[in-house]
């Protein structure tokens, strides 16, 4: 400023009032006081009025040789680089703490915009790519078709004045983006755009959206930046800062702030894209090897509950699966992989497909633990890496159970699982004493299974869960299942309701690990729905077995299976009477389909043979499997069951 201009005039003459009534203020303090003292205030100099810059005055008393007072000398420098700098380096520590606080895009988006506002701009909006907030990764270039225009979605919203924040656009709307305007050009090219003083009256923001235009201006925005967000190549969205209260326009060094801001979110934002790939990944692959509809036939009736963990700790390993096995039963299991993310549900599909293959060779449910454990050691020993000196193991807890219908009996066993709640028909909940049994492939093989059996009147209702649904930090798993048990015990209410009553038993919180519920009510198979004969081991009982149970056939009028299962029963009661001991039992079951069984006390198990041409024997197992549509053998105590399986002729008058 020149020196005519100050000499001889007051502060007023060269400074905004305000600042100079604040300055004669501090100059009379150093006057009557004699110390130095330093003042820091804003202003805008005549060489650079549309900008404000930051000064910092010392202000000095001089004194005669008597010490008396005789005037003040200031020095005034400018720091507007200096606390411009210092703004950054607060911004940027907010930035640390504040962006990326969770693995979900939106939020991360957010957590942006909120924190730009008002350290950086009077408004911020960040728009992502619309595959972005459902896992998807965008392409490389975005909008480089001719006329196509690219679409985005509002993720974050932030302003000075609440009533703006709806104006542009809501949070989780659609954004159409003109192909000529200026942010079209941004998602091209990866470049960012400053516009210090932005014109909403002509231009494509007229031209394309002159409703949004509108908006814009009654904001009172007259100042823009328009940031990509990018992570290794790719435009994930864009970010834009708008002023309308502070008057000063945009400089470089905000848009250098501004970018530097969106790199540290953009980073965040990948992470979180790159979790929710995978995370999709799992939930995808868990899901799929879920069963996508459970049927328990003539023996129970169904219903099932998963809900996968929160984004922050990932898809787990848990499952369920309803298996029919002969004779009406049906078998209930439900298991938990220890771990989460693709591995642990990669595992959870191979220990489902073994359960079912155990399942078809009919075992008990402490032996079927048994080679499941041996399963899960195996696969911890083939994924052994020589070169890790922890290597990872693989655990798993499961829960199995076999109820039939005829005995109205259900056995269980468990490997380290919570153990199951039955509701009786009244409504009363009890826990079952059943031996917990160590986890599956962690080398506790010590100790056996143990199977328990109990009896559950008809219309029982048998709860399969994992620790998801019960168990929570800082209380105890008593209180999930008493907690369980109470949303359980509504006599009359359909499966479905129980199990929606159960899901609300859940905190409010999304759940830190996956919740799984299978609810089983029990049926009882009709005593006439049953036919059994103890036959005498002598083959000239085959003939009266055949008469016993074509008659049976007549009274269930089920007259067409007649001649079929008369050539069964042929077959399994002679191979029972040639290689089986006495007693031997013949038992017809009628549920969905007609079941066939013999059994004796051999334990030896029936083997398929390929007799020659000339071989008058090794035929009839060959026989049974043409006739039947499932036949097979269980050991049972003392001996063994082999049956088979017809189905049942269509209603009278159905075509």
């Amino acid at each position: 400023m020149p020196r005519h201009r100050r000499f001889g005039r007051g502060l007023k003459d060269s400074l905004p009032a305000v600042e100079a009534e604040a300055l004669k203020v501090v100059m009379r303090q150093v006057l009557h006081s004699g110390t130095t003292t330093v003042h820091e205030y804003r202003a805008w100099p005549p060489a650079d009025r549309p900008r404000e810059h930051a000064f910092s005055a010392s202000f000095f008393c001089l004194q005669g040789a008597d010490g008396t007072p005789l005037g003040v000398c200031s020095m005034t420098v400018d720091v507007t680089g200096n606390k411009r700098a210092r703004e950054r380096l607060a911004i940027l520590s907010e930035a640390s703490t504040h962006i990326g606080s969770s693995l979900d895009v939106m939020q991360t988006a957010q957590e942006l915009a909120e924190l730009t506002v008002p350290l950086l701009a009077d408004h911020a909006v960040v728009d992502l790519v619309e595959s972005v907030p459902f896992g998807l990764e965008p392409a490389a270039r975005i909008g480089t078709t001719s006329g196509r225009r690219p679409v985005l979605r509002r993720a974050g919203v932030a302003s000075v004045d609440q009533g703006v924040l709806e104006m542009p656009a809501v949070r989780e709307e659609v954004i159409h983006v003109p192909p000529t305007s200026s942010f079209a050009a941004v998602l091209r090219t990866g470049r960012s755009h400053l516009e210090p003083l932005l014109d909403t009256h002509a231009g494509p923001w007229v031209d394309h959206d002159p409703t949004r235009a509108q908006k814009v201006r009654d904001s009172g925005v007259h100042s823009l930046m328009v940031v990509p967000i990018r992570a290794r190549r790719c435009v994930l969205g864009l970010a834009l800062f708008g002023r309308s209260t502070e008057q000063t326009p945009f400089q470089e060094d905000d848009l250098l702030l501004a970018e530097e801001l969106v790199t540290r979110a953009a980073l965040c934002l990948d992470n979180a894209l790159q979790y929710a790939r995978e995370r999709t990944a799992a939930l995808t692959l868990q899901r799929a090897l879920l069963p996508h509809r459970v049927q328990g036939g003539a023996a129970v009736e169904v219903a099932s509950r998963y809900v996968p963990a929160d984004m922050d700790h990932g898809v787990g390993g848990d499952w369920f699966d309803v298996i029919e096995l002969s004779g009406a039963r049906v078998a209930l299991v439900v298991g938990d992989v220890m771990g989460h993310g693709i591995n642990a549900a990669a595992t959870m599909g191979r220990l489902r497909t073994a359960v079912r293959t155990l399942a078809d060779l009919d075992l008990p449910p402490d032996e079927l633990l048994t080679h499941l454990d041996d399963t899960v050691r195996r696969l911890n020993d083939e994924d052994a890496d020589d070169t890790d000196p922890v290597p990872a193991i693989v655990g798993a807890t499961c829960l199995y159970a076999i109820y039939d219908p005829v005995s109205r009996r259900c056995t269980l066993a468990r490997a380290g699982h919570p153990p199951p709640l039955v509701v009786d028909a009244q409504g009363g909940a009890t826990v079952p004493d059943l031996p917990a049994g160590a986890p599956l492939g962690l080398g506790l093989g010590l100790v056996p299974f143990e199977s328990v059996e109990l009896e559950l009147p008809e219309g029982s209702v048998l709860a399969l869960y994992s620790d998801g649904l019960v168990e929570s930090r800082g209380e105890d798993i008593d209180v999930g299942l008493r907690r369980l048990g109470a949303a359980l015990a509504q006599p009359g209410a359909t499966l479905e309701d129980l199990c929606s009553q159960a899901m609300e038993t859940l905190s409010a919180q999304a759940p830190a690990d996956d919740v799984t519920l299978l609810l089983a009510r029990t049926h009882a198979l009709p005593p006439a729905q049953v036919a059994s004969w103890e036959l005498p081991n002598e083959l000239v009982t085959v003939p009266t077995a055949r008469r016993l149970a074509a008659r049976q056939l007549r009274e269930w009028g089920l007259k067409p299976l007649v001649t079929a299962v008369e050539s069964l029963v042929s077959e399994l009661v002679t191979n029972a009477i040639r290689h089986g001991d006495s007693p031997i039992r013949l038992r017809l079951i009628q549920h969905r389909v007609l079941t066939c069984e013999v059994s004796d006390t051999n334990t030896g198990q029936p083997r398929s043979r390929h007799p020659g041409n000339l071989d008058e024997h090794g035929r009839g197992l060959h026989l049974v499997g043409r006739l039947s549509r499932r036949c097979g053998f269980r050991s049972v105590t003392n001996g063994k069951v082999v049956w088979a399986e017809q189905d049942l002729p269509p209603p009278t008058g159905a075509r």
